[in-house]
């Protein structure tokens, strides 16, 4: 099992940034991937960016490419989310996630509100 603890949420206005961090603890010995969703009031939990152990590669959701940037340090179990230029249409619940082995997204943590106002 893998736990994840989410930090970095609040409230900002448009333009400026926030960053997210999340703590994974547990079996975190495993090789995962690991990524940010979000979820807005009324809408489905959609994919931010995500980023692969195996090389770093990552990727990105079209709606945040070029102001998001997700790193991890394996070292410290550790992944973060810049939010550069936000917009309202960003405010969301926050997750950070991590895969299994099938490449399914199956833990989550509790989630952080990031709330953007115009």
């Amino acid at each position: 099992q893998v736990q994840l603890v989410e930090s970095g949420g609040g409230l900002v206005q448009a333009g400026g940034s926030l960053r997210l961090s999340c703590a994974a603890s547990g079996r975190t010995s495993g090789r995962f991937g690991m990524g940010w969703f979000r979820q807005a009031p009324g809408k489905l939990r959609e994919f931010v960016a995500g980023i692969s152990w195996i090389d770093g590669n990552t990727n990105y959701a079209d709606s945040v490419k070029g102001r998001f940037t997700i790193s991890r340090d394996n070292s410290k179990n550790t992944l973060a989310l810049q939010m550069n230029n936000l917009k309202p249409e960003d405010t969301a619940v926050y997750y950070c996630a991590a895969q299994e082995s099938t490449g399914s997204w199956k833990y989550w943590g509790q989630g952080t509100q990031v709330t953007v106002s115009s």
